[in-house]
């Protein structure tokens, strides 16, 4: 659906807001057992009507392709039998998971008596915009359901038929569980403005999370009244130290780069302790020439591997999201961490090290969301982390940092159990 008035727009999409605002208390309270049917129900729904969902994805195919979309892009949009079997089973896999709501923690007996503990609560509404991915409506939903949060949905404009095929679908289940439908709401319009309402919505909408490029998120950051997850982009590094075991740097560092190097904690620079560059250098630049990777390096790296590019200013900082590699030559971890603090993003950083102090230091004092120590910044994802699925990783610190899974979609209030106290 597509629409030029402003005001139809902001009429529609404040309702949409209002009515999962009244939607959340009644999901807020389900209990596990419900709230695990409902997703069951999703996951039935989705297979049982995969010829529904596939006719409207290929309207959404086709008109992608009438706009020039690329290859990539297609691929992305695509729903098959398999993708939507993908779809279901994630969901599924978010009903095993273990429920945080309504758990007590960190309970302590006070001097009175007083017994004070902290209680696992849903958020309330979250709003999820994203691009590209059908499948991330599903995905998303699962897991705000799970944790006892109503959604809204607003995806990309290329996949508007399938989105609302799959939003359909999983409001039935939430119908047939008995809970409300409206627990996942979906902006049913491809008019830009119906993001700017609703990033307007405060009095219905906790909070905000994108899911896309850089200019999404930062466009989304701009203009909202309500609390935003924010991730721009995925700078990981690692620091090869001088006491590292060679032989697994190499291996770690293109299991970084090349394994799949479209994804936000694939590693985009490597920084190299000066003491081992001469013999680490050359046989890492083999490994990387034969996984396909491009190395652009600094002179001293440039001097190293003869025929290596020569970085750039913008090389620093830089998210190639592609088999690209900057390489720097470093004279010591400090020289590291600072070229970490001044071109990282918070998101992954890793050392390869020997030396159990230096890797103590590197993990109190590198600012990122996952730090590791031997080992590959790939690593940082929801699945790989223990999380189970991930509505995406937070570079922000307030309420969440890392992979946010079902604990990291809800927060927590203070409880007390007592009896008679009174305060003096």
């Amino acid at each position: 659906m597509t629409t030029n008035d402003t005001g139809t727009t902001e009429t529609l999409v404040v309702g949409v807001c209002r009515a999962a605002k009244a939607a959340a208390p009644l999901l807020a309270g389900a209990g596990t057992d419900v709230k695990n049917a409902a997703l069951r129900a999703m996951a039935e729904g989705l297979v049982s009507r995969a010829g529904f969902l596939r006719e409207e994805n290929a309207k959404d195919v086709e008109a992608g392709k009438a706009r020039g979309l690329s290859a990539a892009m297609l691929d992305r949009l695509l729903l098959n039998d398999a993708r939507i079997r993908q779809m279901a089973d994630g969901i599924m896999e978010v009903a095993a998971l273990p429920d945080p709501v309504g758990g007590i923690e960190r309970m302590a007996r006070r001097p009175n008596g007083l017994l004070v503990g902290r209680m696992r609560i849903p958020l309330g509404v979250i709003a999820i915009i994203y691009e590209s991915r059908p499948n991330v409506t599903a995905d998303a939903a699962a897991l705000c359901v799970k944790s006892g949060n109503a959604v809204v949905l607003r995806g990309g404009s290329e996949a508007i038929r399938s989105n609302a095929a799959i939003s359909e679908i999983l409001r039935g289940a939430l119908a047939q569980a008995h809970l409300p439908a409206d627990a996942v709401s979906f902006i049913p319009v491809t008019d830009r403005a119906a993001i700017d309402v609703m990033l307007q919505q405060e009095e219905s909408i906790d909070l905000v999370i994108p899911r896309g490029g850089e200019g999404l998120i930062r466009s989304v950051v701009e203009k909202s009244r309500i609390p935003v997850i924010k991730h721009y982009k995925g700078v990981c590094h690692i620091f090869v130290d001088e006491t590292a075991d060679l032989e697994q740097a190499v291996r770690v560092c293109v299991n970084a780069k090349a394994q799949r190097p479209g994804v936000c904690n694939a590693m985009e620079a490597l920084l190299v302790h000066e003491a081992v560059a001469p013999a680490f250098l050359p046989r890492l630049a083999e490994a990387m020439v034969g996984a396909g990777v491009e190395l652009r390096g600094c002179p001293e790296t440039v001097r190293l591997i003869p025929g290596t590019a020569a970085a750039t200013d913008t090389d620093w900082g830089r998210e190639y999201l592609d088999l690209v590699l900057a390489v720097r030559v470093v004279p010591s971890i400090e020289a590291a961490m600072e070229h970490i603090r001044r071109f990282g993003s918070q998101h992954t950083e890793a050392i390869l090290t020997r030396d159990h102090g230096r890797a103590m230091r590197f993990l109190r004092e590198v600012d990122s969301s996952l730090v590791l120590v031997n080992a590959s910044t790939r690593f940082n994802d929801g699945f790989q982390l223990g999380l189970g699925a991930e509505i995406g990783i937070s570079t922000t610190k307030i309420h969440a940092f890392g992979p946010m899974g079902l604990e990291e979609l809800t927060t927590s209030k203070f409880v007390a159990f007592g009896d008679g106290q009174v305060r003096k």
